[in-house]
């Protein structure tokens, strides 16, 4: 595995800031560079800790935020994930590559199933899903997330990549009863905005805070109304 030395020396930061922790979480932000899921105006800044604009006016998360949801996740090979905020791909590889490693049997591996509300950006996420070989681990849908996706409900973790006004009723719904994880931003458009990881135990539902996060607003059925 070749890792370019900007990508490795982000990685190394994110190690020391104590943000990346687990070996698998690592071992997937080594393999999934961000340079591999975005416009070629933006090849350049890939390794910046920062979000990105991917056209659609929309963004890649900074890799500290999906390096802190991925954690959070607490992802396992074999999970099944659903991603509502599909974007450019990359969030959803990096997860692939967590729940269904490359070196490991196809019969121990998960699946992501992300969706997209925007059509065009579908298309370009699934493209980058396959030019980069994740496409029998990664599933794209152009559907309205914030619904969930029921055809392939429960899943073990469901991970939201743009804030809602409050935790959609589906989502929570379409996780496994038996400690199925759920993270979404929850909050006003393009301001503050808090992470939020809910637990489900049979019907009980435990919430915790993760901190401030700044995300795209979630549209659809429970996302905002503008």
């Amino acid at each position: 595995m070749t890792v370019k030395a900007e990508w490795e020396q982000l990685i190394r930061n994110l190690m020391a800031e104590g943000i990346l922790k687990s070996p698998n979480v690592i071992r997937a932000m080594r393999i999934v560079s961000r340079e591999h899921f975005l416009p070629e105006s933006m090849h350049s800044h890939y390794y910046m800790d920062a979000p990105l604009p991917i056209g659609w006016g929309q963004t890649v998360s900074a890799p500290h935020m999906v390096s802190i949801m991925n954690e959070a996740l607490q992802l396992e090979a074999g999970h099944k994930v659903l991603e509502i905020g599909a974007g450019s791909g990359w969030h959803a590889a990096t997860v692939a590559e967590i729940i269904a490693p490359a070196d490991k049997p196809e019969t121990t591996w998960g699946h992501v199933y992300t969706t997209e509300i925007i059509k065009d950006l579908a298309d370009y996420a699934r493209a980058n899903i396959e030019k980069n070989g994740y496409a029998d681990r990664v599933s794209i849908i152009n559907t309205d997330g914030s619904q969930g996706y029921t055809t392939e409900a429960p899943y073990d973790r469901i991970l939201v990549t743009a804030a809602a006004p409050d935790i959609p009723q589906p989502l929570t719904d379409q996780l496994k009863s038996d400690g199925g994880i759920l993270l979404i931003p929850v909050g006003s458009t393009y301001y503050y905005q808090t992470l939020y990881r809910t637990t489900r135990k049979d019907t009980k539902l435990t919430r915790e805070d993760l901190g401030g996060v700044a995300f795209v607003p979630l549209t659809g059925k429970y996302g905002h109304h503008t």
